[in-house]
Parts: C-alpha cells; sequence; structure tokens
C-alpha cells in the first residue's frame, strides 16, 4: 500500500524572498510553505493552457497532478527547502481513480498505467492533487516505478517517460483485445477528461 500525506506533512517555513513563485504566493496572502501547499490543493483539478508555465495555476485556478507539483517544487527551490518532485507510475483503475471506472469498462480494460506527480518530504510521500480525501478512493495498491524530476521535466519529460512505459507495459500485459499504443493513449486520455468532469 502506497501512503500519501497531505499539506500538514510538510514545512510551516515562512516565506522568504522575491523569487517569481514566492512572490506569486505572497501577493495572494499566501505566508508559509505549509500553506501554499493548502492553498495549491484547494485549487479544482484541470488542464492549464499552459502546461510548462506552472504560474498558469494561480492564474487559472486550477492544475493537475503536474502542474500543481511542479509549482510547489519551483517554490521549494526558491526557499531552499528539502523537497523533491516524483513521477510514481501505478495501474489506475475506477478504485484509486475514481470517476475514470466507466472509461476503462467501456473499452475492456480494468486498469492502465498512469504518471502520477508528487512531492516528497525526506521518505513521506505528499499528495496535493486533490483538496480533501474522497471517501470513494481506495489506495494505491504498488508504484510500478519512480523517478525525481525538476519542475522543467513535469511537462514534456513526464509524457515521454508515461508513454514508454505504456509502450512496454502493453507488451507483458494479458491485454483483452489488440490494442495499437494510439488506442491505448486516446483511452488515458479519455479517463484524465473524465477525472476533469468529475470535479
Amino acid at each position: 500500500m502506497v501512503e500519501f500525506l497531505t499539506a500538514e506533512a510538510l514545512p510551516a517555513a515562512q516565506l522568504r524572498g522575491s523569487g517569481p513563485t514566492t512572490s506569486a504566493f505572497i501577493e495572494r496572502g499566501v505566508s508559509s510553505f505549509r500553506d501554499a501547499a493548502r492553498f495549491v490543493a484547494a485549487l479544482p483539478y484541470g488542464r492549464n493552457s499552459n502546461r510548462s508555465d506552472q504560474l498558469m495555476v494561480l492564474l487559472e485556478n486550477k492544475g493537475t497532478c503536474s502542474t500543481k507539483h511542479a509549482l510547489l517544487a519551483r517554490l521549494a527551490q526558491e526557499q531552499n527547502l528539502p523537497i523533491a518532485l516524483c513521477i510514481g507510475i501505478y495501474e489506475m483503475d475506477g478504485l484509486n481513480t475514481p470517476g475514470v471506472g466507466a472509461v476503462l469498462r467501456t473499452n475492456e480494460l480494468t486498469a492502465i498505467p498512469e504518471a502520477h506527480c508528487y512531492l516528497k518530504y525526506g521518505p513521506q510521500r505528499i499528495d496535493l492533487t486533490w483538496a480533501r480525501g474522497d471517501p470513494r478512493r481506495q489506495p494505491i495498491e504498488k508504484l510500478l516505478d519512480e523517478v525525481e524530476i525538476s519542475a522543467e521535466q513535469a511537462g514534456a519529460h513526464k509524457a515521454h517517460f508515461h508513454q514508454q512505459f505504456i509502450r512496454n507495459w502493453m507488451k507483458a500485459a494479458s491485454l483483452p483485445c489488440a490494442f495499437t499504443f494510439e488506442e491505448l493513449w486516446a483511452v488515458r486520455e479519455a479517463c484524465i477528461h473524465a477525472l476533469e468532469g468529475s470535479t
């Protein structure tokens, strides 16, 4: 079982300095790193218009696991806090990710690999994708892979890493029918659209 903690596991260090990310949070009345994490977690789930600019999370008042955590990783970097940004691959299903079950069933799949971004503070994993725990959401059983990345790698690099994982997974998995990579990726994209509609 993979344990993900909330913003309460992060340091309550006061924000100092005038870096662009720090300034953007201070302008919104956020004064500590933990409060910044709470602020980001409370924003709705949704893709940003420019995924390479993490400040869009604050400008558009929404974000995904990638953009929300990349934004906080940049803030941690400006604040010299030992907080890492990670990608973990897990098998996404309707139990650990409520909202995607119907898409998977329609395509005769029980699960599909998903690349999830989160923070690590020491050995602790912190997930700020959602505002609060969903009682329907069951824990992720295990991570199939985990890598540390920079905030700059949360966009195209993450997508490439994820796509390569799915290509390898397709060869080893016993799938109910013959999917091309493009078809499987389209199922994954439909799952993400379903998540946007469920929040």
